[in-house]
């Protein structure tokens, strides 16, 4: 199933939720080749970071040749500072940018940012406004319903960003003060829907498998589904959900083998991006995730916590 969004034409209504810490660049290219993915988004860009030019912020919003169609992510409240930072974005390859409405983490809250702009509908308007002016790809968003069981603002805030040029909206089935606890509302999902007519609604809380995703389109009427911390220890997970969703079966699964190959992959691409001494240190969370999966790096779980060379992993599985 393909999926457009204003100008911006998909392979795959399966996308890539960004995650803080998790969905950089090497593990994008890590799991573009296996298929079924149709748009990645970059984890958090700060505006301002960005047009400091800040090193580590340009590492996150940079486009390579091998990962797109990408958007980048931005938070914040400052309708110019967010404006240039766009144009910045999309001048160097950025194929969509979205804003966050979404983040319930208090660092970005505390300045109003992220999910804190739902209470500030007014704000939002003004901010997709000016960036839907300030750029030629698509601006979307992503929300979460509202602030608070009780306060479902989402559906309404949905309807004046579609009539502001928002191209697309991913919505969060939770409320800001569950961050990552309790049930995906899919009743509220479908709110959103309902009231989005016109743009596509991506759906996005509890895909922790491809008949995950299919339930969630069946019962929101959502346009496409987003994944996010399932696919850490599974990236296979986009192939195989885009898979069911067009042909109703799902592939076998990936022999130990390849799984291994690909933690490899993974490994190398980081070291590429961040060097070898960074990418031991934030390879160390990914271990216990990949153990899920592979038998014979379970017996050296040590290394999330000691990883200090390429070799160290590398001889835990092979």
């Amino acid at each position: 199933m393909t999926l457009r969004i204003g100008t911006l034409e998909l392979a795959s209504n399966v996308v890539l939720a960004p995650l803080a810490g998790f969905t950089d660049s090497a593990f994008r290219r890590t799991v573009r080749p296996l298929g079924g993915l149709g748009l990645a988004t970059t984890e958090l860009v700060s505006p301002r970071g960005l047009l400091r030019d800040a090193g580590r912020t340009r590492t996150i919003a940079h486009v390579a040749p091998d990962d797109a169609p990408l958007a980048v992510q931005f938070y914040g409240v400052e309708p110019d500072v967010m404006a240039e930072a766009a144009r910045w974005a999309a001048a160097h390859g950025a194929a969509a940018i979205d804003i966050n409405m979404g983040c319930p983490v208090r660092k970005i809250t505390r300045h109003g940012a992220g999910a804190a702009i739902l209470n500030h509908p007014d704000e939002v308007l003004a901010l997709c406004k000016r960036l839907v002016n300030a750029v030629t790809v698509p601006v979307t968003a992503k929300m979460r319903l509202g602030p608070a069981p009780g306060e479902l603002v989402a559906p309404e805030l949905a309807t004046r960003l579609r009539d502001a040029g928002c191209a697309a909206i991913t919505i969060h089935g939770r409320y800001t003060v569950q961050k990552y606890s309790d049930p995906a509302d899919l009743d509220g999902i479908r709110a959103v829907v309902q009231a989005s007519a016109g743009i596509p609604v991506i759906g996005n809380g509890d895909i922790r498998a491809p008949e995950d995703a299919r339930r969630m389109i069946e019962a929101t009427g959502c346009a496409g589904v987003a994944i996010g911390r399932a696919a850490l220890s599974n990236p296979w997970i986009f192939r195989d959900t885009h898979a069911l969703l067009t042909t109703g079966r799902v592939p076998e699964p990936p022999s130990e083998q390849e799984r291994v190959e690909l933690v490899i992959k993974h490994f190398r691409l980081s070291i590429e991006a961040n060097g070898e001494r960074r990418a031991c240190l934030q390879f160390r969370k990914w271990i216990p995730r990949y153990a899920r999966k592979i038998p014979r790096l379970r017996a050296h779980r040590d290394l999330a916590q000691h990883l200090c060379t390429p070799a160290e992993l590398e001889n835990a599985l092979l």
